[in-house]
């Protein structure tokens, strides 16, 4: 369940996300980001997901799986769809719709503790990896759930990621027609209130700016 009580109701859009305990990084190597990569995949199904980890408990480079390797069979029923999603070195987002009822609270249920799961193994240490239970906050309208598919596809530029690095764990190469993904996500609900790729692009762009703006003029005020 999230942090803060809310119901969520099937049909409905909520930007989730989560970061590391004491904002420690939750990703430390390329595997790290792949392995989670293969959670959004793996773990969006009705039907019970056998263990990811135990199938790669004997790798020393800890690589991704395949889903033909686990053998966890096809995508049958979707739990949630997803819209947009980033992945950076202590916190992630998820733009999400509900398909089906507490489709997210399950979702996350599986995430959280498979992926708490295969980092303590394969990094040696114990406890909590996330930042007590995961946020979410519900869209309540088409503008809001544009602007958020651009803030959490940008979010590592926002945060002044290295520029090559920069998309690389995010859907936005996706949005901008420069890669495929190897997980599903639904960029038309945003990209169909766009005249052009162009356009969507330079509204991403935008939303950086002002992000960065704010986040900058913020410091301003921090105590060193």
């Amino acid at each position: 369940m999230p942090s803060k009580r809310i119901k969520f109701e099937t049909g409905e859009y909520y930007h989730i996300y989560n970061r590391g305990t004491d904002k420690r990084d939750i990703f430390s190597d390329v595997y790290d980001y792949e392995r989670f990569v293969l959670s959004l995949k793996e773990f969006n199904n009705v039907e019970p997901v056998y263990s990811l980890y135990l199938k790669n408990m004997k790798d020393a480079h800890f690589r991704r799986p395949t889903s033909k390797a686990l053998d966890v069979g096809r995508l049958k029923t979707p739990l949630i769809e997803i819209i947009a999603y980033s992945l950076l070195p202590n916190h992630f987002h998820l733009l999400v719709k509900q398909k089906e009822d507490g489709g997210i609270s399950e979702f996350m249920k599986r995430m959280g503790g498979g992926y708490t799961k295969f980092y303590n193994s394969k990094h040696e240490r114990s406890g909590s990896l996330f930042q007590g239970k995961f946020k979410a906050v519900h869209v309540d309208s088409q503008n809001y759930l544009e602007y958020l598919s651009a803030y959490i596809n940008a979010n590592s530029e926002i945060h002044k990621i290295e520029k090559a690095e920069k998309y690389r764990w995010s859907s936005c190469s996706y949005y901008l027609g420069e890669k495929e993904l190897e997980i599903p996500v639904n960029k038309q609900t945003i990209l169909k209130n766009f005249q052009s790729i162009d356009e969507y692009e330079k509204f991403v762009q935008d939303v950086v700016r002002s992000s960065t703006e704010r986040k900058d003029d913020v410091k301003k005020y921090y105590l060193e």
